[in-house]
């Protein structure tokens, strides 16, 4: 029997665009008009739109450059739907709808610069955090990027990027302040959820934030974070999350979106410990299964007395196999931790099954290896019960 522990979580996840601001003297002219003859025949998924990126441009920085204006230019802000969305959606469809739509939200833009910048040869984060703006942090969640260019990490922010809000209304004005910002600028107006992706050698906590103290305090601990993110890649998702966990909470739960950010994780956590449960036990029901077909496979081939004839290793090699596989079984249901009550039940019963079937294996070895050490005639003999009367019976 297969089980599956499955939360749904729904949550609001988007952000309200800055007036445009300032836009910086770098001339992207060039590139931004390359990137915009973009067939859009090439624009229904990520894949195709990052071969024309591949084909048209060189460096990472052409590159990167191409996908901002490209999702700034051709994506609006979805403003209808600015409060309602699932903070769990698929990535896929993240994607799939502002490129089908061409509108979407944060999480939107900030996923489809994400995967386009992956499948560029780019190495790029998503980001979740709360902003700042006019000096007030804000009260909704918002995402933006991170992308490895030379070396170095820089941030982008596509959403704000595109254009700004005003009365309700969606305004598309590019606006480079978000292109390549160095990370100790962009913490000024935005706040990860988890440190790790501030991208900074000292942490800020979320009390500096909201006060403004976003310089460089060398008097903290040092965080060395391409160490700590090279760590990370190499975890499992649990890991990860765990990880995300310890580290909001340990920066501090100043507001609400952080708190709600935190329960979220804490529930995926439990959701994929359970996972990771149920699938042990699944694995073991396999193991059990597949132990008792071999069991069952060596008796009706005893009770065809060794025929068609096998040699004695492959005889022997039979009930190995269903002991290996049996034993196997009873270890990965040992190895679970804290089962609920449910599950707790179900691994006894599973346990009292696999005894009596490790009892069955045993008195089967016991057999062979007494088969073994007879002549041809004595084993003959084993397939046979003599009654009192002398008659054979098989």
């Amino acid at each position: 029997m297969k089980y599956k522990w499955t939360f749904l979580l729904v949550t609001l996840f988007t952000h309200q665009l800055l007036f445009a601001q300032k836009i910086t003297t770098i001339n992207y002219s060039v590139i931004d008009k390359k990137a915009l003859l973009l067939p859009d025949s090439l624009t229904k998924n990520t894949s195709d739109i990052a071969k024309y990126i591949l084909a048209n441009f060189k460096t990472n920085n052409e590159k990167v450059r191409a996908v901002f204006i490209w999702i700034a230019t051709n994506i609006a802000y979805d403003v209808e739907n600015m409060f309602a969305i699932n903070f769990y959606e698929k990535r896929e469809d993240k994607i799939s709808k502002p490129l089908i739509n061409r509108k979407g939200i944060c999480e939107n833009y900030a996923t489809l610069f994400y995967d386009i910048c992956l499948k560029s040869g780019i190495k790029s984060f998503v980001i979740e955090g709360y902003t700042k703006q006019n000096g007030i942090a804000d009260y909704i969640p918002h995402a933006w990027c991170a992308a490895f260019i030379d070396s170095t990490w820089y941030m982008f922010d596509p959403t704000w990027g595109a254009g700004y809000i005003n009365s309700n209304k969606f305004y598309r004005k590019i606006n480079n302040d978000y292109f390549k910002v160095n990370p100790s600028t962009l913490i000024k107006s935005h706040m990860p959820f988890d440190f790790l992706w501030q991208f900074l050698y000292y942490s800020i906590t979320n009390q500096e934030f909201y006060e403004g103290k976003t310089q460089p305090n060398k008097s903290k601990v040092y965080f060395n974070f391409p160490d700590s993110i090279s760590i990370y890649e190499k975890q499992s998702h649990i890991e990860q999350l765990i990880g995300a966990a310890r580290r909001i909470e340990s920066n501090g739960v100043k507001n609400s979106l952080i708190f709600d950010r935190l329960q979220h994780i804490k529930y995926e956590i439990e959701n994929e410990r359970q996972t990771q449960t149920y699938g042990s036990y699944n694995s073991a029901i396999a193991d059990y299964n597949e132990g008792i077909n071999d069991l069952n496979d060596f008796i009706q081939y005893r009770n065809r007395q060794f025929n068609p004839l096998k040699s004695d290793p492959e005889i022997q090699g039979m009930i190995d196999t269903a002991q290996y596989k049996i034993t196997r079984s009873k270890e990965k249901v040992s190895k679970i931790k804290n089962p609920d009550v449910n599950l707790a039940r179900m691994m006894t019963q599973l346990l009292r099954t696999i005894e009596d079937a490790m009892d069955q294996v045993s008195t089967q070895q016991n057999w062979l290896k007494e088969y073994f050490s007879k002549g041809k005639m004595g084993r003959r003999s084993m397939f046979y019960k003599v009654t009192w009367f002398g008659i054979p019976i098989n």
